[in-house]
């Protein structure tokens, strides 16, 4: 499977705030460390915050964070959320797929994969490589969040 932009965007956000989880920082912040769109992290933002991952606090000193604890953050939850489509393949299409046994297996397949991530807390993540604030682009680290 390969996960989309989106979801990717989704993931670099939450580790980005899981180094410093009470910090309020700003979209332009994150953005500007992984030199990605402002506009399209915008989206993927605000879905968070629907979705209870992130807080939002709006204002001059405002800014986003984490929701909850990293530990209570879970991987699978995460991709399920940000990802619409677990088909590996377009079984659904094929005309012999009700007596396919490839489908199945696929299925089988996809459920080991969510089931890995499943395992996996944001704070399992950050963990594995705590310190990769070298390789994002240069910011004022310390910049006051703005929203």
């Amino acid at each position: 499977m390969r996960l989309t932009r989106y979801t990717d965007y989704a993931m670099r956000v939450l580790l980005y705030l899981g180094r410093e989880p009470e910090r309020l920082c700003s979209i332009g912040e994150i953005a500007q460390a992984y030199g990605i769109s402002q506009n399209h992290l915008m989206k993927v933002i605000n879905d968070l915050v629907h979705a209870g991952f992130l807080a939002s606090l709006r204002g001059r000193n405002g800014g986003i964070r984490l929701a909850r604890p990293p530990a209570e953050i879970n991987i699978g939850a995460l991709v399920r959320h940000t990802e619409d489509d677990f088909d590996l393949v377009g079984c659904g299409t094929c005309i012999i797929a009700p007596a396919c046994g490839l489908t199945s297996v696929l299925d089988e397949a996809m459920a080991g994969f969510m089931a890995v991530l499943d395992g996996y807390s944001l704070a399992d993540v950050l963990a594995r490589r705590p310190d990769f604030s070298h390789l994002l682009h240069p910011v004022a680290a310390r910049e006051p969040a703005r929203s």
